[in-house]
């Protein structure tokens, strides 16, 4: 497929170069909370190394690079005491009350819990579709680390709403399935099967292609883990005609030849173990003459677009990315 160069529209610039940055969020109030300030004067730079520290540690742990007693450990040097570590964990921690945007019984949908056979077995799934007998493109939406929450159901519902039939696998099926406690989830992620874990997600394509309400255009969006399984769908699934992952990590150069599909990568600009593949992936698309755009959204912190997660989520950064995810898809599944 032919190179496509990446429109540089402000605020953004390709790659690695610098652009304006997104406003703060929430991420700006940690180390403040942490003082239990009551100012309304933006903090300071010191308080913005902190409150960076924080997020870093924060990254580490969810990526299973650390444990939950190191951790907090950790976190209570950060913020100077163990009751001040715990105080600030709701503002880090996933919250499950935020997950819903669009509600399960929206009317104008059709959701279901199913199951699809797999590389492992039967796959526990999310399928939402319009209301109605038109035939839809398929969006295949890939959970972070924490499995099929709630917020990722959310997402798969909002994909619905934009006239597409999306279904949302259960990564972890194969172990059980994603555990009621989120904190659980990234050590089972830790003990999935690669190659089977893989073709589960290909099956999942295969199922969209082939079902009775989708046209037979399939694409995917994923997110954190998520981003990551997008890109090797990409890399394996020739019936992928559009993939959009979130900040996920990129595959080995050597397999880029073999994408097939469109690309949309998006990423944060305060997320350093991410982005040290991008030179390389990037490199490797153009070699590959490989149809890509990639974002960079200066200021957003890794996991921007979960609006479960306060102390990460941007608003500003999610809504733009989400508004380009979807006119990607349109214009590769339905154009």
């Amino acid at each position: 497929m032919n190179h496509h160069k990446i429109p540089l529209s402000p605020p953004f610039t390709k790659g690695g170069m610098s652009s304006p940055p997104f406003g703060k969020g929430r991420l700006g109030g940690i180390f403040k909370a942490l003082k239990c300030s009551t100012k309304t004067n933006p903090p300071k730079k010191g308080e913005k190394d902190m409150d960076q520290k924080i997020i870093n540690l924060y990254d580490e742990y969810t990526h299973q690079l650390l444990d939950r007693r190191e951790f907090l450990g950790r976190l209570s040097i950060l913020a100077g005491g163990t009751a001040a570590a715990i105080a600030l964990l709701p503002l880090l921690e996933n919250n499950r009350a935020q997950a819903q945007v669009v509600p399960k019984d929206d009317p104008r949908l059709n959701t279901e819990h199913i199951k699809y056979p797999g590389a492992t077995g039967e796959v526990r799934a999310y399928l939402v579709r319009p209301k109605g007998d038109e035939k839809r493109p398929g969006i295949v939406v890939i959970h972070e680390n924490r499995g099929l929450v709630p917020h990722i159901e959310d997402v798969a519902r909002r994909v619905a709403l934009e006239g597409f039939l999306a279904i949302a696998p259960d990564a972890l099926t194969p172990l059980g399935g994603t555990p009621e406690d989120p904190e659980k989830a990234p050590s089972l992620m830790q003990k999935l099967d690669g190659k089977s874990t893989v073709e589960n997600y290909l099956a999942a394509v295969r199922y969209l292609k082939t079902h009775p309400a989708s046209t037979g255009k399939v694409g995917a969006v994923g997110f954190c883990w998520g981003g990551t399984m997008a890109n090797q769908l990409a890399v394996n699934s020739p019936d992928l005609l559009a993939v959009a992952p979130y900040y996920g990590g990129q595959p080995a150069s050597e397999d880029v030849p073999k994408i097939k599909a469109s690309l949309l990568l998006h990423y944060a600009g305060n997320d350093e173990r991410v982005n040290k593949g991008i030179p390389g992936y990037e490199a490797a698309l153009k070699k590959a003459n490989v149809d890509y755009k990639l974002y960079m959204y200066e200021g957003a912190q890794h996991a921007f677009n979960d609006d479960t997660t306060p102390a990460r989520y941007n608003k500003e950064a999610a809504q733009l990315a989400w508004q380009r995810t979807l006119s990607f898809l349109k214009e590769k599944l339905k154009g």
